[in-house]
């Protein structure tokens, strides 16, 4: 089952509040909510205050235990820009855009746990399996190159004849 708890118009850019959500996605709510806990930016504040609304709706409205939860999706969203302007040199004047979000958070019972260590894992296993297939190419590769310098010298001398 999937529950789920949004934050619109949230005060901060959505560049900035990404940074934070990629680290808690696939991440157990607790883990999640102690990485959030002590990360320094005002994104993980805002981000924390919707992961807590998720829990709660999952609690309340779903019946679910926290405990089993995993946090499937954390999107951050663009929401309206608000527009400003500063007052420059000559009585010219220069935009400021002052941007929102809209933070989305997923929590799922049914998707397996999935952490950092086994993504890098994951990634590591792929990596060494490409660099073998890379390498068996390129011996193949080499074993045809003789072959093919072979064969020249033979052409040109039918050219000359």
């Amino acid at each position: 089952m999937e529950v789920r708890s949004i934050h619109k118009y949230a005060r901060i850019s959505p560049y900035k509040a990404r940074e934070v959500t990629r680290e808690i996605q696939g991440l157990p709510v607790s883990a999640a909510l102690d990485l959030l806990a002590f990360t320094p930016k005002k994104a993980a504040f805002l981000i924390s205050k919707t992961l807590k609304s998720a829990i709660a709706n999952a609690e309340n409205n779903a019946n679910l235990k926290p405990d089993g939860l995993v946090v499937k999706e954390a999107i951050v969203g663009e929401g309206p820009t608000l527009k400003r302007i500063m007052a420059r040199a000559r009585g010219s004047a220069s935009r400021i855009l002052k941007r929102t979000s809209h933070i989305r958070i997923v929590l799922s019972d049914e998707i397996s746990i999935e952490t950092r260590e086994t993504r890098k894992a994951k990634r590591k296993q792929e990596n060494k399996a490409t660099k073998k297939q890379m390498k068996s190419e390129a011996t193949e590769s080499v074993g045809a190159e003789p072959e093919k310098k072979a064969a020249k010298p033979k052409q040109s001398a039918n050219r000359k004849k």
